[in-house]
């Protein structure tokens, strides 16, 4: 009797393809027919990172000290106190309290899974009938729009999780009424990646207190904080600080700071110490710390060289002011003006290139294959990236010109 070969399939769910892949290979299908792309959907800076970051790096890999090249664990012995020296140069020269809890991680997006495995995610437990498994805590992120990671991560672990309401019409900034009842975990995301909304003290305030009496753990992803534009924006260490009896945490990464530090993978988190602990127990028992030099790299070029990170942090909010000119012009309506970082965030037109659009997905395609200017599809709306040079006349005219053919509608 014949057996018939069974070829080996994923043991994944459907779906849950990359976003930025799929927009990819947009690209790549228009260049092989021989088109331009003009991709301002970079989520990076481009070119090296800053000089003054490499050099100090590469003085720290020549270092004979064995604690730089070994492992750092949950430390860092390498660069001894770098958590706390590289967050409090991120809190516009007023320093932290004492008491709070810093933690030195590899970049933001690995311990994302982390944050809710430290609020009990990992005690779960067979359903009465063995059909699935019941979930102790319930999550609210920013992720429609927003950086879905968070999202990707609960689906993972099996966890309820809701975006929580940000539109056009809030500005992006939710309400406390937004919290529903049962949330354990707050995992929120200022500056914001899509829309560059910060958050101002009065918001976090009023977020601290609906978490503390609550009883809500609160973490935020702050990777952009050192790239706001206005001095009302306000990390959320500043005023949870104040909360003795709130458990909570915020991330910060050096990715975008010393220009292009993407590939660098260093970060730390400060917060309440019983939340720190939590993540730091599983991070123990599941990484082996960054690679020191990086980090010392990092810290020396903010403490030597903030006014090239200045420098950086204008050329994006001019190059944004100048797409929002642009864009605008040709009819493009922003979902809200940015405040930080190098996005913005458009609503998607109801008609274009004399065809109906569907959602941001159908734009985005339309845009590429028309016109070779890819940006980043949310739902209905489309993120633009500044990263490019987009004062270049090449690139100006090559917007203008796109926007121009696409004679938009709402």
């Amino acid at each position: 009797m014949n057996q018939k070969t069974l070829v080996p399939q994923s043991w994944l769910p459907s779906g849950g393809a990359n976003l930025f892949q799929a927009i990819k290979a947009m690209c790549n299908e228009r260049e092989a027919a021989g088109g331009k792309v003009y991709r301002l959907t970079i989520g990076q800076p481009s070119g090296p990172a800053l000089k003054v970051a490499r050099e100090a790096a590469a003085e720290a890999v020549l270092s004979t000290e064995e604690s730089m090249h070994e492992y750092q664990d949950n430390g860092c012995p390498g660069v001894p106190g770098f958590a706390e020296k590289f967050i409090n140069l991120h809190q516009r020269g007023e320093g932290l309290r004492d008491g709070l809890a810093y933690l030195p991680i590899p970049g933001i997006k690995p311990m994302l899974g982390l944050i809710p495995m430290a609020c009990g995610s990992i005690r779960t437990r067979k359903t009465v009938t063995g059909c699935g498994m019941e979930n102790r805590i319930m999550v609210g992120t920013m992720t429609d729009p927003g950086y879905p990671t968070p999202a990707v991560q609960c689906n993972y672990l099996g966890l309820d999780h809701y975006p929580l309401e940000t539109t056009s019409d809030n500005e992006f900034l939710f309400t406390p009424g937004d919290v529903r009842g049962g949330t354990n975990l707050l995992m929120l995301n200022f500056p914001h990646n899509p829309t560059g909304q910060v958050a101002t003290a009065e918001f976090w305030m009023e977020v601290c207190e609906v978490c503390w009496k609550n009883n809500i753990r609160l973490f935020n992803d702050s990777a952009y904080s050192i790239l706001t534009y206005f001095d009302d924006a306000c990390t959320l260490a500043q005023v949870a600080q104040d909360y003795p009896q709130l458990s909570w945490c915020e991330a910060y990464s050096a990715s975008k700071i010393i220009a292009n530090g993407t590939g660098w993978r260093v970060g730390a988190m400060v917060g309440s110490p019983d939340f720190i602990n939590d993540i730091a127990t599983i991070k123990g028992n599941t990484d082996s710390g960054f690679f020191a030099p990086a980090a010392y790299g990092v810290l020396k070029c903010m403490e030597r060289d903030m006014s090239s990170i200045a420098k950086n942090r204008n050329m994006y909010m001019d190059r944004n002011l100048m797409l929002t000119q642009m864009l605008k012009q040709h009819g493009m309506i922003p979902a809200v003006a940015p405040a930080a970082g190098f996005f913005s965030l458009w609503k998607v037109p109801a008609e274009a290139f004399g065809q109906l659009v569907k959602d941001g997905e159908a734009f985005n395609r339309l845009m590429i294959q028309e016109t070779g200017i890819a940006g980043v599809h949310f739902g209905n709306f489309i993120r633009y990236s500044v990263t490019a040079p987009v004062e270049n006349p090449e690139w100006k005219k090559a917007i203008e010109d796109a926007f121009d053919k696409a004679h938009v509608k709402y």
